[in-house]
């Protein structure tokens, strides 16, 4: 956090050292597919070696999960094609104000400019054959989307699972769920509201995202039920697509 000296902000646990939230499923013999182009993108992708984006996913437009995107270029020149982007109908209202210029048939060319071709959400999908159902979500008074890939499902910056999305999650083995801190936000869950939502849902293993420096990974770790922690930067298991 700018400007905080609190014991997280200063702590020397690499776990505490917390960039702007995203995903990235690594599909073995198939596509690689980016969940949000965070504000972190060129650092993230340079700290862990992301190589290739195939497609990418977004939740919702809020600056945190988008600003990203113009970085994204830089996997177009290398791929030699553009990257398709998935978005609700609102997000990609938002991303083609945002990045105007991307779509602007007159607009100078000569820094380079994202290539991304635009596909409305509206249902399931699947991606070179990778299936993926959209979860609808609350963040606040906004309709946003989490993502489920085979039994795996990505829940973030949400306060409200809405009932109709629990069928959809049936039979989740791992969820990375919203937990911005313990005391109550109007847009993000706490750690109990998630916990609420986990202990519905059963998986075997939980993590917590979009957390804030409230949260110490080890001593909030030691205070979560088995198969609940912390997520962190780096972090990386496997799924069954």
């Amino acid at each position: 956090m700018i400007g905080c000296t609190c014991a997280v902000c200063r702590s020397t646990d690499p776990r505490d050292r917390r960039t702007r939230v995203s995903i990235y499923v690594d599909v073995e013999d198939g596509p690689k597919l980016l969940v949000d182009t965070s504000t972190d993108l060129r650092m993230q992708a340079l700290t862990h070696g992301i190589l290739q984006v195939d497609a990418i996913l977004f939740t919702h437009s809020h600056a945190d999960h988008v600003m990203g995107l113009d970085d994204s270029r830089r996997f177009s020149q290398m791929q030699k094609r553009s990257i398709p982007c998935y978005a609700d109908a609102a997000t990609i209202a938002s991303l083609k104000k945002t990045f105007y210029y991307a779509f602007d048939p007159g607009a100078e060319k000569g820094g380079g400019l994202p290539q991304i071709d635009l596909h409305q959400i509206d249902g399931p999908f699947s991606i070179d054959g990778v299936g993926i159902q959209p979860i609808p979500l609350m963040h606040g008074s906004r309709p946003i989307m989490g993502f489920r890939f085979g039994d795996f499902a990505y829940l973030t910056d949400t306060n409200h699972v809405p009932d109709h999305a629990f069928p959809l999650l049936a039979g989740v083995k791992t969820v990375i769920i919203d937990a911005l801190r313990h005391r109550p936000h109007p847009t993000h869950f706490t750690v109990a509201e998630a916990l609420a939502v986990i202990e519905r849902l059963k998986p075997a293993q939980s993590y917590l995202t979009h957390i804030c420096h409230d949260l110490p990974h080890v001593a909030t770790n030691e205070s979560l039920p088995a198969g609940v922690e912390l997520a962190y930067d780096g972090l990386a298991f496997g799924i069954e697509i």
